[in-house]
């Protein structure tokens, strides 16, 4: 078991699971950097982290788009409260609301540019600060959907399956220098994010659910984390089969468009 992680920055900390995560490393004895483009609801998250006892910097960023103001955010974070566990989790869901509807380059940019660059604009940065002293954890949140792309989100699943290679990637290089990461394959998460995506959401967790299992699981050492354990088997499953038939269970499951009238 690592011992509990003093000063943690966690991304995409204004609602959903990125708030649910800040509440669960909470604790008098631990600083949180919270980060968050949301002023309102980011004071929200860090005034509940307060009653709890934590003592809580916040950074109000959009990660796709604030890349150097972000970078010295996290340095001046670090020269006082060195950072030992980062939580990338900031991000965006996009869908295709019929099957007339089309992400053009510009909605996938806005997709890929947080899902992707904005975990790298925040990890990057991060990684060189705990290189100097030879420690720290770096957690991406990446998605189950990252293993198999979906008609209905393209980008969304184009973003994360590069953001899972990119950290399977950087993995054992960052091991050489003391260094450990973590990638996060969450199912459905009742947020706002999965709010957008149409049909049934199957083993749908809380937050709080995801937040304490991931918490549990870096604790221990994790490599990977996915959740729940039958979605992740049954997109296992699904890669198994012919492109097409896996294209028709996926429709079926009415994880592709609708049908335009």
């Amino acid at each position: 078991m690592r011992e509990l992680p003093r000063n943690v920055v966690i991304t995409g900390a204004s609602a959903g699971l990125g708030q649910a995560l800040a509440l669960a490393y909470a604790a008098p004895e631990t600083v949180l950097g919270l980060v968050g483009r949301d002023a309102e609801r980011l004071a929200i998250t860090a005034e509940l982290c307060r009653q709890r006892g934590a003592p809580v910097v916040t950074g109000r960023f959009d990660v796709a788009t604030q890349a150097a103001p972000l970078a010295a955010w996290l340095t001046e974070f670090d020269r006082a409260h060195p950072i030992d566990l980062l939580i990338a989790n900031a991000g965006v869901a996009s869908t295709l609301s019929d099957d007339a509807d089309w992400e053009d380059l510009a909605r996938s940019r806005a997709v890929i540019d947080t899902n992707l660059y904005g975990s790298l604009h925040t990890a990057l940065p991060t990684i060189e600060l705990m290189r100097a002293r030879k420690r720290g954890q770096v957690v991406l949140i990446s998605s189950l959907a990252a293993f198999r792309g979906m008609a209905v989100s393209p980008a969304y699943c184009a973003s994360k399956a590069a953001l899972r290679a990119w950290g399977d990637s950087v993995r054992p290089l960052l091991a050489k220098d003391g260094l450990s990461l973590c990638l996060v394959y969450p199912g459905f998460v009742k947020t706002a994010m999965s709010d957008v995506f149409p049909g049934e959401k199957p083993f749908l967790w809380t937050p709080e659910r995801a937040a304490a299992l991931i918490q549990c699981r870096l604790r221990a050492g994790a490599a990977e984390i996915m959740f729940p354990r039958l979605l992740a088997e049954g997109i296992r499953w699904l890669n198994m089969l012919p492109p097409k038939m896996a294209d028709w269970i996926l429709e079926r499951l009415s994880l592709a468009p609708a049908k335009s009238l």
